[in-house]
């Protein structure tokens, strides 16, 4: 049987070309809107300020030119784009009470970024947790195992893995036709959001959505849930309680970094597509666009007794 959308008659196509989607808000009420519109302001302000210092200390402290904290400054600039990528359209529309209009092509831009930037993002954090395994399982070997050519080629890989991935997807979602209703019930473009505005069968877009999803969630986390099995059992054979707390915190700022950005992507894009809640989606969607990309340098500089010395240091001399 020939689908649908590979039949679609000239006057569709134009007529899909010409549609603008627009944002759903989150109240009616002027003043809620305004309200959330200085609380995601804040929260992006804040996300790009701690961010840029995480990436700015590593850079001007030599101390901190290891493996560990090259990837994480490049963990923070990812989530600045990542949340870049969201902020200011969310920020618009909720001052325009959802009159703000984005293009198709636009709409499909701030879809590929986000699953471009969101996908490598994912991938350096397993690449986070193979280096603390070398770090603590096979310490007298680690500055050869991770040389700096090695720690460039993993953090160019997460970036062209999560390129190679977002763009297929992005460009199939958007031959999808889409017809009358326009309005995306979501604060950005993500792609479950989209593909129930499409006026066609959706069924190999959401299986394309779900294999994708798996690659980028699952994949990582089984490396990085391996890679903390072997590093738990090594800590276990530290006998100094000094050594297995200073082993312990250098792992225990991933570890929640981990389970906030894994637990709740898992959550919208590994469940089922029938158990899909546009509401639930839109303010989960919250926690790893604005509140995680937060909460990262927070965890880190608080956790991290190297990195918060070198904060300090830097403090002072202002």
């Amino acid at each position: 049987m020939i689908s649908r959308s590979s039949t679609l008659p000239t006057e569709e196509i134009n007529k899909t070309a010409k549609i603008q989607f627009f944002f759903r808000t989150f109240s009616a009420d002027p003043k809620v809107q305004v309200g959330i519109f200085v609380a995601f302001l804040t929260m992006y302000l804040i996300s790009l300020s701690g961010n840029t210092t995480i990436a700015v200390i590593v850079q001007i402290n030599h101390s901190l030119h290891i493996p560990m904290y090259f990837f994480l400054a490049n963990l923070a600039v990812l989530e600045i784009f990542y949340t870049s990528s969201i902020a200011p359209l969310a920020l618009a529309n909720l001052l325009s009470m959802g009159r703000t209009p984005v293009s198709i092509p636009g709409c499909g831009t701030q879809m590929f970024f986000f699953v471009f930037l969101g996908g490598a993002d994912c991938v350096l954090l397993a690449v986070m947790a193979y280096d603390r395994f070398v770090a603590i399982c096979y310490p007298l070997r680690y500055t050869h195992v991770m040389s700096w050519p090695l720690c460039v080629e993993l953090v160019v890989g997460s970036l062209v893995l999560g390129f190679l991935l977002s763009l297929p997807l992005t460009i199939l979602i958007f031959r999808l036709p889409f017809c009358n209703n326009n309005e995306i019930y979501h604060f950005y473009c993500d792609m479950p959001a989209v593909m129930r505005l499409a006026c066609a069968d959706t069924h190999i877009h959401k299986t394309a959505l779900y294999i994708v999803s798996f690659i980028i969630l699952s994949v990582p986390l089984s490396l990085i849930s391996i890679s903390y099995v072997f590093i738990v059992a090594a800590i276990l054979r530290i006998r100094s309680t000094e050594g297995r707390h200073r082993a312990f915190s250098t792992c225990s700022s991933h570890i929640l970094v981990v389970l906030l950005q894994y637990g709740c992507t898992s959550f919208i894009y590994l469940s089922p597509s029938s158990s899909y809640s546009p509401e639930m989606g839109r303010v989960v969607s919250v926690v790893y666009t604005f509140i995680t990309p937060i909460l990262n340098p927070l965890i880190y500089s608080m956790r991290n007794k190297e990195l918060k010395d070198a904060l300090q240091k830097a403090l002072r001399k202002f």
